[in-house]
């Protein structure tokens, strides 16, 4: 195929690359289909979703629907059509080995709310109608054709933050009919999926806190286990770093730990032979990072614990706890200096002589779905009980001193870090980042509300009281932790009258406090400098109240 200049779009246009014919590494599935390109769509709005800054509203509020449509483009005729109906937005889709249908998640918009009520729909591409084959319990993800054209796969479980999956592997007829859990009772976290040949599906999972590569024969539904490591490989979603071949037989990933920095490696899965050095200047300048598992009321739990750079025989040192964020979410092995703020605290704490504990406690991924969906219902309960055993098992095992403690998150991790200072005055400092300190006021404030029913049972309106009992404000009088408090101006996920809310009460009721809210970023900070300085902010708190 010749190189051709494909036309401009007036509107965004999201989804995966154009894969020209012969090439075996699959983006997110085959959809290059010669002469035409499928993909996702948004016509006359702006593209982003809730991790990025929310727009300004004054005056009358929009309330226009703008969804994501797949749209096909004929590359010799530059004809572009918009195949999906309009009054459903697009998730995630597959195309058909006979070429004739999409298998799609899919719902009426707004589409960044309604993630978590998608069905799975079947779109007929000559007709642009759609059909729901499939109303799930949970959320779904990641539909995929078997090669055949005569079923279908998908991930459902119970999801937090769209992009972010993990759940059983489901099949299904092509109908919707035949539905079957073929990972039930496994004790991990399905994170993608590849229908490579009838008899073969290919699939990521995380377990505990590391992640596996495993092949299902759905024919007796017998699973094996190719490759397991510390790091957890996903394709799809936010964040890929995994891609396999039309074939299954190679792949290729972007792998890290807490040692080796980001490397592109290629090869037989499990099998990798690492294809750059683009990093190999870069040094670890933090601690060793281990492993740590703990037993509490019942669960066995995992965690990461990174040792402070430097560790002197008699000496004890502080520590700090880092949630993550989710809460259906778990932190794995990863190079502590990359993007974003969980990966990039740790190896500054680490480097200045902290312990940092990166517990996985009930409510994460990794242990199944009975350990994922524990937490429902009792946010910041089991989960901090499961936390605070962790702690002891640190200080138990590491020169770590009782008396200078400090915990941090972000997004759930800094609703738990509020939470922590509400239930216990073990710490002697917090950084809660972009935190929710009132469950009944969030309802209203956020723009993805819908994430909640999963997790609280019904709507606030509904049932008020099990957003109260899990929201920090109500205990705020308990508060004695210096709490620093940082959100971004335009978080649509959790939004800053949040955070000022928190700081607001414990500066009125005399605890020292700070807010911080940085200009024009959203829920995942972009602008560099303010990334530095909210790590730098970080350190200094707790170098503060923990040295």
């Amino acid at each position: 195929m010749g190189r051709q200049r494909l036309p401009k779009f007036q509107s965004p246009a999201r989804g995966p690359i154009p894969i020209p014919p012969g090439l075996p590494i699959r983006k997110r599935s085959q959809f290059f289909r010669a002469p035409a390109i499928a993909f996702l769509y948004i016509e006359g709005a702006h593209g982003g979703g809730p991790l990025m800054a929310a727009p300004a509203t004054t005056g009358v509020i929009d309330s226009a629907i703008h969804n994501q449509r797949v749209a096909v483009l004929n590359v010799a005729t530059r004809e572009l059509r918009q195949v999906s109906p309009e009054n459903l937005h697009i998730y995630d889709y597959d195309w058909s080995p006979d070429d004739k249908t999409f298998v799609a998640t899919a719902a009426s918009g707004p589409g960044d709310n309604n993630w978590w009520i998608a069905q799975i729909y079947m779109i007929d591409i000559a007709k642009g109608s759609a059909t729901s084959i499939y109303k799930p319990s949970l959320q779904v993800a990641v539909p995929r054709w078997s090669p055949d054209g005569k079923s279908i796969a998908f991930i459902e479980g119970l999801m937090s933050d769209e992009g972010f999956h993990g759940g059983d592997l489901f099949t299904m007829s092509a109908s919707g009919d035949d539905v079957q859990n073929r990972t039930n009772g496994r004790k991990s976290s399905v994170s993608s999926l590849f229908w490579l040949m009838p008899d073969r599906i290919l699939f990521t999972e995380i377990v505990g806190g590391g992640g596996a590569i495993s092949e299902l024969t759905p024919a007796n539904n017998s699973v094996h286990t190719v490759w397991k490591g510390a790091e957890a490989l996903h394709s799809f979603g936010n964040f890929p770093d995994f891609a396999v071949s039309s074939d299954g037989k190679f792949a290729a990933a972007d792998r890290s730990t807490f040692e080796t920095p980001p490397e592109i490696w290629a090869g037989p899965i499990g099998e990798w032979r690492q294809l750059t050095n683009n990093n190999s200047a870069l040094l670890a300048r933090w601690g060793k990072a281990e492993s740590l598992e703990w037993t509490n009321e019942g669960f066995n739990i995992q965690g990461w614990l990174l040792t402070p750079a430097k560790v002197e025989s008699g000496k004890k040192y502080p520590m700090v706890v880092l949630i993550h964020g989710g809460p259906a979410s778990a932190l794995t092995a990863d190079w502590p200096a990359s993007f974003g703020m969980p990966r990039a605290i740790v190896a500054a704490l680490s480097s200045r002589g902290y312990y940092v504990l990166m517990p996985n406690p009930r409510g994460s991924y990794g242990q199944g779905e009975d350990f994922t969906r524990a937490n429902v219902k009792d946010f910041g309960a089991g989960d901090l009980r499961d936390m605070l055993a962790g702690v002891n098992a640190a200080i138990k095992k590491y020169p770590i001193d009782p008396a200078r403690l400090g915990v941090t998150g972000w997004s759930y991790g800094g609703f738990m870090t509020m939470w922590t200072v509400t239930q216990t005055n073990r710490f002697r400092g917090a950084v809660a980042g972009a935190g929710i300190a009132d469950w009944q006021s969030y309802y209203g404030q956020n723009l993805i509300d819908q994430w909640m029913i999963p997790f609280f049972g019904a709507s606030v309106y509904d049932d008020p009281a099990v957003y109260e009992k899990s929201s920090p404000i109500h205990f705020i009088k308990n508060v004695k932790t210096p709490t620093l408090v940082i959100v971004g101006e335009h978080d649509a996920e959790c939004p800053a009258p949040q955070s000022y809310e928190f700081w607001h009460a414990l500066k009125t009721l005399g605890v020292t406090t700070q807010l911080i809210v940085y200009p024009g970023e959203g829920h995942l900070f972009l602008e560099p400098k303010n990334q530095a300085d909210r790590m730098d902010q970080t350190v200094a708190w707790f170098d503060k109240y923990l040295k």
